[in-house]
């Protein structure tokens, strides 16, 4: 039985921060020493981001407001509110982007409506409230109340592959089974202004996002490229736990980016391949470079230069990753399904049409998948036949470059 991914669409907000321009209103801020405001400039300019999308309003340099919460665009201030007051955005903002992408994903998805839906699994970790994100998705979409329903909080950025092996191990119990996965994040609710280089380096990175996928086991005929859902592992490197963590304090939630991150992935990505890759004997021996398509969560530049020389990619290989950080920057759990909605959305090809795919965080913990990319044509047979072995189950100065290489500096 094959488990498909047969729809994914995603979603973003209105609001497009221009990264330059929050660079300079970044470097403008009152209180930052002469150290901060060189590594906001070089943290921004490094990152290998053009924009980004947030559900704060106030963000942005066109509109104003009598009474600011978050930005005061008359006096370019950031302001301070408190981790309740930046809930209450998340719960009202957030359910908007988990509906839309949701809506868009199921009306995406050929022979599936609304009633066949059984199972809904959302992750984020950018905020909380109850009833949640499931049971709002439930009621918009008018699903059946009966429905299954699994929230994934506070993962971090890798949140995206658990849902996914939660839809497939509820399709591989149940044929009938049809899985409704979102993941939404909206990371710019917790930005601030701070001397301290990890809060520069995530408000350089960070923007907001929302990505769905309709997941089956069913035989129905796609109109368009799907994934076949192969296999998924989880490694915890030996050492990170400190170097990347998620917390929460009384002005937002309050990120932990410690400069040996990329170094960390650099050290143990080849190790954390090996248990997934080995799942595939038709894999075995080739180079990394021989799996054509590689879907890597581009949690910063410097990590994708990392993955690309440790493994001996091709540029081209990087592209969806490095396009999906220019145009959108991090969204932390739903960055790497923009990722594979990218490769979806390329010519078909040649080629193997196989996927590899990887995203880090908190712990360190590394999630990876194979997939495979397939068509509208004898669509389920192709994935059965295509490798899946049964039995193997600016100038920065030199005192600044290590606190940047997590930005991608």
């Amino acid at each position: 039985m094959t488990v498909i991914l047969r729809s994914l669409e995603t979603a973003v907000p209105d609001t497009i921060m221009v990264q330059p321009q929050v660079r300079d209103v970044f470097a403008a801020q009152p209180g930052l020493t002469r150290l901060a405001q060189r590594l906001v400039g070089a943290a921004f300019d490094s990152s290998g981001i053009e924009t980004r999308y947030t559900a704060v309003k106030e963000l942005t340099l066109e509109a104003t407001s009598d009474d600011p919460v978050f930005f005061d665009q008359k006096e370019l201030r950031i302001l301070t509110p408190s981790t309740k007051t930046r809930n209450a955005v998340y719960a009202e903002e957030g359910t908007k982007l988990f509906i839309e992408a949701a809506r868009k994903a199921l009306d995406a998805a050929p022979g599936i409506e609304a009633a066949d839906i059984t199972h809904v699994v959302t992750a984020s970790c950018t905020g909380f409230f109850a009833p949640g994100p499931d049971y709002k998705v439930v009621r918009a979409l008018d699903l059946d109340p009966s429905v299954q329903r699994y929230h994934l909080g506070f993962m971090g950025c890798y949140a995206a592959f658990p849902a996914l092996r939660s839809a497939k191990a509820f399709c591989d119990a149940d044929p009938d089974a049809v899985v409704l996965v979102i993941a939404a994040e909206l990371c710019s609710l917790h930005v601030r202004s701070s001397n301290n280089p990890d809060t520069i380096v995530g408000s350089s990175l960070f923007a907001d996002g929302a990505a769905a996928a309709i997941v089956s086991a069913r035989d129905i005929p796609l109109d368009g490229p799907a994934l076949s859902l192969d296999h998924f592992e989880t490694v915890l490197t030996p050492v990170g736990e400190e170097a990347m963590a998620w917390n929460i304090g009384d002005e937002g939630f309050e990120m932990v980016l410690g400069t040996y991150v990329p170094h960390i992935i650099d050290e143990h990505i080849v190790g954390a391949l090996e248990p997934l890759l080995a799942r595939d004997a038709s894999l075995k021996g080739l180079d990394y470079s021989e799996i054509e398509h590689w879907a890597i969560h581009p949690g910063g530049r410097s990590i994708l230069d990392k993955v690309e020389a440790k493994l001996g990619l091709s540029p081209e290989q990087l592209v969806p990753a490095r396009e999906t950080l220019r145009n959108y920057g991090n969204m932390s759990s739903a960055t790497v399904l923009f990722v594979l909605k990218a490769i979806l959305d390329q010519p078909a090809s040649e080629g193997n049409n196989r996927i590899c795919s990887m995203a880090f965080g908190p712990g360190l913990t590394v999630e990876t998948a194979l997939l495979t990319r397939i068509g509208a044509s004898a669509a389920v047979s192709e994935a059965r036949t295509a490798g899946v072995s049964d039995d193997a189950d600016a100038a920065v100065p030199e005192d600044l470059e290590p606190i940047l290489s997590q930005a991608g500096a």
